[in-house]
């Protein structure tokens, strides 16, 4: 066999690593505009990124699922199939912490800087959204006069219905993204059973399969969508987005103070937007924020 001179040897290694680190490149790209398909079955790990403000957020993949439940309550039948796009979506609901850096102030009855801030309004929580948009110089989602969200704008908002129950079943048809048995609930969240009849700091429960925490009790959290009981007898395709108008907000999740029922993937409820009776359950209402994908937001932050 014929030798190989050391010089052309590191030239061709030098070449073989520059057409390497280019397809690396280009595929990067298209998994941050959400171009690839990705496999979106239990396990399948996915990216987290952490945002200009600090803030850690999972890059959850496109794909299709079962949105509801004919096994639960009447306004989660019929199950029906939704398409959801790529999407960003905040790892943790957001902290105390967060909230008060951002607004000036702290709504929540139970105090904690790593504790998700509650008696958060639908109102409040889509404010903080364009204020947490303005921070980084991106565009904000909100009208503040009209409330209606600009799904095209870079910012973040709340994500809709359908993208919470996606990302809370990470590739899961169970009743929760762990399985069937409620009793393994107290491992994944703050429920009525082991929460001491308070909020928690987040993330101090197992996430789901997609690296997301809290998405099951700990405070109840704000989505998009107006609510109607009877909504899934008229949606599904691709990234629906709920009635057009309504009196109540949707609220998913369950909290520190649900049954294990009420923490379930498609369980649902809703509150009006600006709700403000913290006798009757404000302190368990909180939220995330989801942004849509774009090529910049696989980068990460300082």
């Amino acid at each position: 066999m014929k030798p190989v001179e050391a010089g052309r040897c590191g030239r061709d290694a030098r070449t073989v690593a520059v057409m390497l680190a280019g397809a690396a490149m280009l595929l990067g790209g298209l998994v941050n505009c959400g171009c690839q398909k990705r496999d979106n079955s239990p396990g399948t790990p996915v990216q987290s990124i952490r945002t200009a403000s600090g803030i850690e957020m999972v890059l959850v993949p496109a794909g299709d699922f079962l949105m509801g439940n004919d096994r639960g309550e009447e306004d989660e039948k019929p199950a029906h199939r939704v398409h959801v796009g790529s999407f960003c979506m905040d790892k943790f609901e957001v902290t105390q912490k967060s909230f008060e850096g951002l607004m000036g102030t702290n709504p929540s009855k139970f105090k904690g800087p790593d504790k998700p801030v509650e008696r958060v309004s639908w109102l409040a929580a889509v404010k903080y959204c364009n204020m947490r948009s303005l921070k980084e110089g991106l565009r904000p989602c909100y009208d503040l006069e009209t409330m209606a969200c600009n799904f095209d704008a870079d910012g973040y908002r709340l994500p809709t219905e359908a993208e919470w129950e996606y990302a809370c079943r990470a590739g899961s048809t169970t009743d929760y993204s762990f399985g069937n048995d409620p009793a393994l609930l107290r491992d994944y969240g703050w429920f009525k059973d082991n929460s001491g009849e308070t909020t928690n700091p987040v993330g101090e429960k197992r996430p789901n399969a997609w690296g997301l925490h809290d998405m099951h009790g700990n405070v109840s959290e704000w989505c998009n969508d107006f609510y109607a009981e009877d909504a899934y007898r008229r949606s599904g395709g691709d990234d629906p987005r709920g009635p057009a108008t309504g009196e109540k907000r949707v609220l998913r999740g369950g909290n520190w103070r649900s049954d294990a029922s009420q923490c379930r993937s498609s369980a649902r409820s809703a509150e009006t937007p600006g709700f403000a009776d913290v006798c009757f359950g404000y302190e368990t209402y909180g939220f995330r924020c989801a942004r849509k994908t774009t090529p910049g937001v696989g980068k990460q932050g300082p």
